[in-house]
């Protein structure tokens, strides 16, 4: 009989949890009968989510690019929850510029490129290599596994539109680390896995005009419209109780190949 793990008793950490794809996440896992840390900015919604979702949810005020901060949440989920089982990065910024306006005669802001970088892929690699020194304390089930860690890049990891020189590298970074940490980690028994969303109805297209947003639903092949944060959700819990899923990048995103 295969190793069929069960989200219900897991507990899971959610960067960027307070809003977007995290916030459905955090949502669903609750739901499901696990327990959520949401760690997301001092500004965010963060404490106000876990006071609604109840017992099960509590909320680690964090940067993802402090150490400290994200020790302090680690440290939370194992005070208030007695472990840690899942680790979901959906933390990230973007900036759209291009690599040198003609017209401006000016270049892309190196300090802009370095922050994306920065919180793209040093936030996730920072919460990854601190919750997996929690995980790593957890019982082996009979396959060994102790933990999962699950990434967010984009599909522009692969189709980098204009004006994403910074986002698509931060997201390919995400894409590029995670079969190495999948290898380091996997003789503790922890999983790495990144899901790459294509357009999604997030805080992040929310500010765009309708007319847009519907043009961007129709690039979708199938199905025709945004995707539902719900759906990124389900993926999460459906890959955290798969136990053969490891090192792998799973594109979400209706068949979409971004244009230029």
């Amino acid at each position: 009989m295969a190793n069929i793990r069960c989200v219900k008793g897991m507990v899971g950490l959610v960067s960027g949890g307070a809003s977007g794809l995290g916030r459905a996440t955090v949502e669903r896992l609750v739901q499901s009968g696990a327990s959520a840390v949401i760690l997301d900015l001092p500004s965010s919604d963060g404490q106000a989510l876990a006071t609604s979702l109840g017992d099960r949810c509590a909320f680690a005020p964090a940067d993802v690019t402090s150490e400290a901060d994200v020790q302090s949440a680690v440290s939370l989920a194992r005070e208030r929850f007695g472990k840690l089982d899942l680790a979901v990065n959906c933390a990230g910024i973007a900036v759209a510029v291009k690599t040198y306006n003609f017209k401006k005669d000016l270049p892309h802001s190196l300090e802009d490129f370095q922050r994306v970088i920065n919180v793209n892929i040093a936030g996730t690699f920072n919460v990854i290599r601190l919750a997996v020194g929690e995980m790593g304390k957890n019982e082996p089930d009979a396959d060994g596994h102790r933990g999962c860690i699950i990434n967010t890049a984009s599909v522009a990891a692969f189709d980098g539109q204009v004006g994403q020189a910074a986002y698509s590298a931060s997201k390919g970074g995400i894409v590029g680390m995670t079969l190495p940490i999948a290898r380091d980690l996997a003789p503790v028994g922890i999983r790495v896995i990144t899901i790459a969303p294509g357009l999604f109805s997030t805080p992040l297209l929310a500010g765009l005009p309708e007319k847009v947003r519907s043009f961007l639903a129709r690039q979708v092949p199938f199905p025709s419209r945004l995707g539902d944060p719900a759906e990124f959700a389900h993926l999460v819990t459906s890959l955290a109780e798969n136990p053969m899923i490891n090192g792998e990048v799973i594109r979400l995103d209706g068949a979409i190949r971004m244009q230029p």
